[in-house]
């Protein structure tokens, strides 16, 4: 990872957002699968608004980018939008900008509950180690606007006929709640524990 820089994007990096939409539409090509497009001022908006992450090389090069949108008045955030150019790929550079990326959700957003859609096992993997669980597209946003983001995807039309309930994608949630209420049950159960083998030995 000492080729790359991964950072926080801002205004002196929007020179590279059409080459970030051109690198994403073709990646979603030569996948076959669906990618809700995005334009280069819409990718330069979130560098701006400092909701984006992007890796480049030592060099300056693009390697990779991901941007986090916010749904239903903060409650709902997504890291969307994960890319590495393929001359850079098997260098670990997806989870580092992904996991970049949930840290700064998580700064800005500490209550919030992150969600994603992905078809790439290689994301879904990624996702489970930052403690994503697959859900139900039900237990996902239900503001309008971001399922109408999904009208440029090839898949579409099976979403709508599903009438939203599913899709060729995977539904992901990590929920702070959940994730502190996992840790106060094993919390108490270690105390329990001490508090066992305390009364077992008769600790003094």
């Amino acid at each position: 990872m000492d080729k790359f820089v991964v950072s926080v994007a801002d205004a002196s990096h929007v020179k590279y957002a059409e080459e970030i939409c051109e690198l994403m539409a073709d990646s979603a090509a030569k996948r076959g699968t669906g990618i809700a497009r995005r334009s280069p001022d819409y990718l330069q908006m979130k560098m701006n608004e400092g909701k984006a992450i992007i890796a480049l090389t030592k060099s300056g090069k693009l390697a990779g980018f991901c941007y986090i949108e916010v749904w239903s008045n903060g409650k709902y955030l997504a890291n969307s939008g994960l890319i590495v150019h393929e001359d850079y790929r098997n260098h670990g550079l997806a989870q580092a900008i992904k996991e970049r990326a949930f840290k700064l959700s998580r700064e800005k957003y500490p209550q919030a509950k992150l969600f994603g859609l992905t078809t790439s096992m290689a994301v879904m993997k990624i996702n489970s180690d930052l403690g994503y669980r697959p859900v139900a597209f039900t237990q996902l946003t239900d503001d309008e606007a971001f399922w109408k983001g999904c009208a440029t995807c090839v898949n579409y039309d099976i979403l709508t006929r599903k009438n939203h309930q599913m899709c060729l994608c995977t539904g992901m949630l990590y929920d702070p709640e959940e994730k502190k209420r996992q840790w106060k049950n094993k919390s108490e159960k270690v105390q329990e524990k001490i508090l066992f083998w305390k009364q077992k030995v008769k600790i003094k």
